[in-house]
């Protein structure tokens, strides 16, 4: 069963364009890009899947330096299924393991252009590392990521919840009933996560056992596609690493952790590699000066993001009974967790139309030192962004910085419902995705 997701309007949207181009659908392992495609394909009357994975056989239809019409043409032959501008879909799965394949997607922009191609892959960021300049400006990249809050409400047939929170704000706050249903929902949310076989097992089932032993077998994919990512690098250091940013979630990567058996350049050849598989995600420290934030970054200075809130907590081997309860004051991680969760919402609220950046703000100073969660861009806006897990806790941070700044308006997410303190907007962590509304 499919469970909808608002990448399908995106992809609807491709569709009807005219003058499109071929589209790469690019995300980590498993967050539902090749569902999505067939799903899409619904709306075509023709639809051809070439798994280069599965079937290695297939990256013979591209030797020889084959023009694009003689492969459409092998390919029409090899699936016994026509090849028709408009009407057939024609979607490269795992392309990553046909590199001849990924080289010809721009020349299908420039011979077929009225030919509907899309192309997907687990470990495509590699790929991409040989043919840097493959199609630069011929090949369109969307970007995908495990289900959001919203999209996880949808797939409980919630989807009223979902409008609910969409419309409210600081002068409309919602009931305060269902601000508690909502903040349940949540807690399940944090601890499933959005990947999608483990979101469609709890709506199958409602089982959070069941859904822990999906998450198992997740995490062991991953580690099974360590020895994909780069020839003579050992297994067993990329999992040293990934779960040295799962136990530092939330605080500034240290590189000297506890039981390391790697060097700092070692580390961060690791790091590279887990960020390439869309694993890890970085949060960069800027100056926030001005905009674009990017300006003024320390690479030096870096946070790193779990893909899932679901696989962090079973890294973690977190006591659920804790994470799910209504009062969890005795939940060592419940800060790291509403922190991950808030900057992966801001992350899957983003346009797929490219890669997201996140931003943290921090000042060392000798008496007075400061640090706020997130900061984002919001067309001209400078937004700061401060977490809290639970209802109550400071904002001297949060405070700082718009002095500092001499910006107006800060972000303070919680599981508050919402309100406002003078300059502060108190936006629900269930709401993160208000933050980019219009």
């Amino acid at each position: 069963m499919y469970l909808p997701r608002f990448i399908d309007n995106e992809l609807l949207t491709w569709k009807n364009e005219t003058g499109r181009k071929p589209l790469l659908l690019r995300g980590a392992r498993q967050v539902g890009k090749s569902s999505a495609v067939r799903n899409l394909s619904k709306h075509f009357t023709y639809f051809i899947e070439l798994n280069f994975d599965e079937n290695p056989g297939l990256s013979k239809l591209f030797d020889n330096n084959q023009s694009v019409e003689d492969v459409c043409e092998l390919i029409s032959i090899y699936s016994k299924t026509p090849v028709v501008a408009g009407e057939t879909l024609l979607f490269f799965d795992e392309i990553q393991s046909c590199i001849p394949a990924i080289s010809m997607l721009r020349y299908f922009y420039e011979k077929k252009p009225d030919l509907h191609v899309i192309a997907a892959g687990s470990l495509l960021e590699f790929a991409m590392m040989e043919i840097p300049s493959y199609a630069v400006g011929r090949v369109r990249s969307m970007f995908l990521f495990p289900f959001s809050f919203s999209e996880f409400l949808n797939a409980l047939d919630e989807d009223v919840l979902v409008k609910l929170i969409e419309k409210s704000d600081q002068k409309k706050p919602i009931n305060e009933l269902i601000h508690q249903k909502i903040i349940h929902y949540l807690r399940r949310f944090l601890i499933i996560g959005g990947m999608p076989e483990a979101v469609s097992v709890y709506k199958e089932t409602g089982d959070l056992l069941k859904v822990q032993n999906i998450l198992n077998d997740l995490i062991i994919s991953f580690q099974e596609d360590f020895s994909k990512y780069k020839k003579k690098i050992r297994t067993a250091s990329i999992t040293e690493v990934l779960y040295a940013v799962i136990q530092q979630v939330g605080n500034k990567f240290t590189y000297s952790y506890p039981n390391s058996t790697q060097n700092n350049n070692q580390v961060k050849e690791m790091l590279a590699l887990l960020q390439k598989a869309g694993l890890i995600i970085p949060v960069t420290h800027t100056s926030a000066n001005g905009i674009p934030l990017g300006a003024e970054t320390n690479p030096k200075k870096r946070k790193f993001l779990v893909l899932d809130t679901g696989i962090y907590q079973r890294a973690l081997g977190l006591d659920l009974t804790r994470l799910f309860n209504e009062d969890p004051s005795g939940f060592a991680n419940r800060g790291s967790i509403a922190e991950l969760h808030a900057g992966l919402e801001i992350v899957k609220n983003s346009t797929c139309y490219s890669k997201p950046e996140l931003y943290y703000w921090q000042r060392d100073a000798r008496n007075s030192q400061a640090e706020v969660d997130y900061i984002v861009q919001k067309q001209d806006e400078i937004i700061p962004i401060e977490i809290k897990a639970g209802t109550k806790g400071a904002m001297q941070s949060l405070y700082i910085f718009l002095k500092e700044k001499n910006i107006k308006k800060g972000i303070r997410c919680s599981l508050e419902n919402f309100s406002e303190y003078e300059s502060i907007e108190v936006i629900p962590l269930y709401a993160v995705g208000n933050i980019f509304k219009a």
